[in-house]
């Protein structure tokens, strides 16, 4: 469960960690009451759950009424990477001289989570991992024991933060360990973390997602779960209704299969030959041909999509029964939205090759040869 921002704020400012004084809005007149109420100037920022929402118009730092309205009237209703935008929260400008990143994950290689620091705050900081690995300060953390308070100081000294701010930085790096263990969380960061003029650490933003399984721990939290789904991405929303596992991610190349590991495997491999994945659908086991069809809807309905890689593999699912699904899914078009490359394995796969119309698909015996024409497929949809 994904938090939106004003609630992982909430949940932040009631631990003690200092956060930017906001309001939620939903439509123009509520953000002008929010920005007179604060006062000028103050940020408009979508709540959306995606990235890069400044640099996709999704935050506007204005000064006056004018300037307020102009980005409500933008902001609100428009479409960020494919979320809907209902809601804004209107947050008192943070007078900066510098902004850190500090974040809690599970390290699942070492078995432990982990605590991040950095100075390069207020970008991607996957971005920050891959480039300059160095400029992030890790610190592992035995959950017997929490983390002590070394640790944190720890971490902030080897990611070279100032002296003047490193203790308030420490306390706010054990604060947010000590939510993401007691929320149950999977992560838990700021990006950025403010300095002030002043030596004042100021949370600008705010990520918490928790982990699904433990909601019935989280009772307070459990509350937030339809509040956080609402306003958000349309098709996250219709893979509940579908009872699909589903991420939407960034890229073009559309991507089905069945089985948590197979669609990885399929996501790795698009990568690798140079195409960037849209989606993780997993229809699950047993698909039958209503499943397929109804994937394939959801798959087309996302504009970021120019090609589509089906990856079956049949144990319990049958190749025949994914077939007649492909099929009747592509069959109601006039004219295929995307092209479609399939790839059958396993249970009845021989059966479901000669099933398929190749009219409206392209069938590739090996999953390498699938992945590699979905992207070309996908490049040329880019032309």
């Amino acid at each position: 469960m994904k938090l939106h921002e004003y609630q992982a704020k909430q949940v932040f400012a009631d631990a003690g960690i200092p956060t930017p004084e906001s309001e939620l809005a939903s439509d123009v007149d509520g953000v002008l009451t929010a920005a007179e109420e604060i006062g000028y100037p103050v940020a408009v920022k979508a709540q959306v759950q995606v990235g890069g929402r400044g640099k996709a118009g999704g935050i506007e730092l204005v000064e006056n009424e004018e300037e307020a309205r102009e980005a409500a009237e933008s902001i609100i209703g428009m479409d960020l990477k494919g979320y809907h935008v209902d809601q804004v929260l209107v947050e008192g400008a943070v007078d900066f001289v510098d902004e850190l990143y500090v974040g809690i994950t599970m390290d699942r290689g070492e078995g432990k989570p982990v605590a991040m620091v950095s100075t390069k705050g207020g970008v991607n900081i996957e971005e920050v991992a891959e480039e300059d690995p160095e400029a992030i300060a890790r610190e592992h953390i035995d959950p017997s024991f929490g983390m002590h308070p070394y640790q944190a100081r720890k971490a902030v000294y080897d990611a070279g933060v100032d002296k003047a701010v490193a203790r308030d930085v420490s306390s706010v790096l054990t604060t947010l360990y000590q939510l993401w263990d007691d929320r149950d969380g999977s992560d838990a960061e700021i990006n950025p973390l403010m300095v002030t003029d002043d030596d004042e650490v100021i949370a600008a933003d705010a990520v918490m997602n928790i982990d699904e399984d433990a909601l019935f721990r989280q009772p307070e939290l459990a509350e937030m779960e339809a509040e956080a789904a609402s306003g958000g991405d349309d098709l996250e929303q219709k893979a509940d209704e579908y009872d699909f596992d589903y991420v939407r991610l960034e890229g073009n190349t559309g991507i089905i299969g069945n089985g948590a590991g197979l669609v990885m495997t399929t996501l790795d491999l698009v990568d690798h030959y140079g195409g960037e994945p849209a989606n993780f659908l997993d229809v699950g086991g047993g698909a039958k041909a209503e499943r397929i069809a109804n994937a394939l809807d959801m798959v087309f309905s996302d504009d970021n999509v120019d090609s589509v890689v089906f990856n079956i593999f049949g144990g319990i699912t049958r190749g025949d029964e994914v077939a007649r699904g492909i099929n009747e899914a592509l069959e109601q078009f006039d004219e295929i939205p995307k092209p479609v490359v399939v790839r059958l394995a396993g249970t009845n796969w021989e059966e479901g090759m000669e099933i398929l119309n190749e009219d409206l698909v392209t069938v590739e015996q090996t999953l390498e040869d699938a992945v590699q024409r979905a992207v070309e497929y996908a490049e040329e949809g880019q032309a």
